[in-house]
């Protein structure tokens, strides 16, 4: 019988928290990737707003020097040029053409230059490098800008002070941050709540019915329901619960087993004693003048000696275990004949039983489990015989020939034949059952005892009515010494 185990080793494996869980770790991927996403578009779009900036300031200061570059060529009054720094946001202007340049405007001391940056010509990489400079490490420095005007060939030039620049990039830096966070989030939580429902939940209940039928496994309540659903998740259920009720009928069926073999072995002792007193008896009956029971008294005697051997080997099957064949080369028409003899259908006049096996010819076996193979498959086919069937006569026929090494055995009925959820289980015990209330324990044996020899039994289709069952058995490899001396 199998057991689930203490509640102690059950408890060593409790279910993983919401964070340490498949539904945490989701979440928590959902929006470390959501905000990786943010931050590859943050790099780029933080730059072209920088650039956005300095050309916003290119274009106010050009508006603001294409009026002034209207008036007089000569230097504008102070008041007037710091009116246009203060409107620019700037602390120099200069108009560059090709043929002359005009100072606009510039405070009185003009600062020292700590970078200089070409609007018209600046690459992708260059742009990222130069805004993350001015986030990093700018605020305190000033810095040339310039670029044309319009469509023409005038060139605006610009000292601004970085400061300006760096507050406008840290709340732009710092609104995209909120927006990001929560894009992040909304998205997460989208994404969480349909693959939860979706993936999570199916295989979180197939986790908990696998918890719950580790632990109790012939409880039937315990076996999971499946999702009528179409998805693999829904058809992975349905295998799982198909995987627990067939486990429950196997451990029903190993515990059928394990009963069987407590209630054979007490009885087991009990059988032998009296076998052995029937033994003493028969013994008796030998030295008895009387010619039937000298012709039945030996035939009683082998049949009693079978059962004192079945009753010392009974243990065998529910040890999974056979011994293992004596084998020696032994007639097979005589084997045959006295299995017809044991199942006594020469008293049955309604069923013919017919040997198609050569006199001499011999079969390398153990007698004995050779004979449990014929007289169960014989007693099979004479318990179907027993059914209505469409023939008139009611036949069994076990023929046999020898082709090089290999004995082939053909066991051969006219009855109905075997039904389908038979064939299913054929050769197993408490499945491959042909008759209502049989074990099918027969073919069990019966195939495992052909295997035990090297052979192979197997359940031939015919065309007519019946049942044929086919055995191969080979001869051992024969040593020169045994071939020298059998020749």
């Amino acid at each position: 019988m199998v057991e689930s185990g203490p509640p102690s080793a059950q408890g060593r494996m409790p279910m993983a928290g919401f964070l340490s869980g498949l539904s945490g770790k989701l979440l928590l991927l959902t929006v470390a990737f959501s905000m990786i996403a943010e931050v590859l578009i943050f790099v780029p779009s933080v730059a072209n707003m920088r650039l956005m900036w300095l050309r916003d300031r290119l274009n106010t200061a050009a508006a603001a020097s294409v009026v002034i570059e209207g008036l007089p060529d000569r230097e504008l009054p102070r008041l007037v040029q710091d009116d246009t720094l203060m409107a620019t946001g700037t602390k120099a202007i200069v108009l560059r053409r090709a043929d002359a340049s005009r100072m606009v405007a510039a405070v009185d001391m003009p600062p020292r230059v700590d970078g200089q940056y070409d609007i018209a010509d600046v690459s992708i990489p260059a742009a990222i490098y130069d805004a993350f400079g001015t986030l990093l490490f700018g605020g305190d420095r000033v810095i040339r800008v310039y670029g044309p005007v319009g469509d023409s060939d005038t060139t605006i030039e610009l000292l601004l002070d970085e400061s300006a620049l760096r507050k406008a990039m840290l709340t732009y830096a710092r609104n995209v941050f909120v927006l990001s966070i929560a894009i992040a989030l909304i998205t997460a939580g989208l994404i969480f709540f349909a693959i939860n429902r979706m993936f999570i939940r199916p295989i979180r209940q197939m986790t908990v019915s696998v918890r719950a039928f580790a632990a109790d496994p012939s409880n039937p309540a315990r076996v999971l329901v499946p999702s009528d659903g179409k998805d693999e998740l829904a058809v992975a259920g349905r295998h799982l619960s198909e995987m627990q009720q067939a486990l429950q009928r196997t451990l029903k069926e190993q515990k059928n087993l394990a009963d069987l073999g407590l209630a054979v072995s007490k009885i087991n002792h009990d059988m032998r004693n009296i076998l052995a007193s029937a033994q003493l008896m028969s013994d008796r009956l030998a030295d008895v003048d009387d010619p039937v029971v000298k012709r039945f008294a030996p035939k009683l005697l082998r049949s009693i000696d079978r059962a004192v051997s079945y009753t010392n080997d009974v243990l065998s099957y529910g040890r999974m275990h056979e011994p293992e064949p004596r084998r020696r080369f032994i007639p097979l028409r005589p084997l045959v004949l006295e299995v017809r003899e044991m199942l006594a259908l020469d008293a049955r006049a309604d069923i013919e039983f017919s040997l198609e096996i050569e006199p001499g010819l011999e079969v390398d076996a153990d007698g004995e489990q050779l004979f449990r193979v014929v007289h169960n498959l014989c007693r099979n086919a004479a318990e179907a015989l027993s059914q209505p069937v469409e023939v008139g006569s009611r036949r069994i026929l076990v023929s046999a020939i020898r082709t090089g090494g290999v004995v082939t055995i053909a066991i051969e009925d006219n009855g109905p034949g075997m039904p389908e959820k038979a064939r299913e289980n054929l050769f197993s015990a408490f499945r491959g059952s042909v008759r209502a209330g049989g074990t099918g324990l027969g073919l069990a044996i019966a195939r495992e005892l052909v295997l035990a020899h090297g052979g192979t039994i197997a359940l031939v289709e015919k065309s007519a009515p019946g049942t044929l069952f086919r055995i191969e058995l080979p001869d051992r490899p024969l040593p020169l010494d045994a071939f020298r001396h059998r020749a």
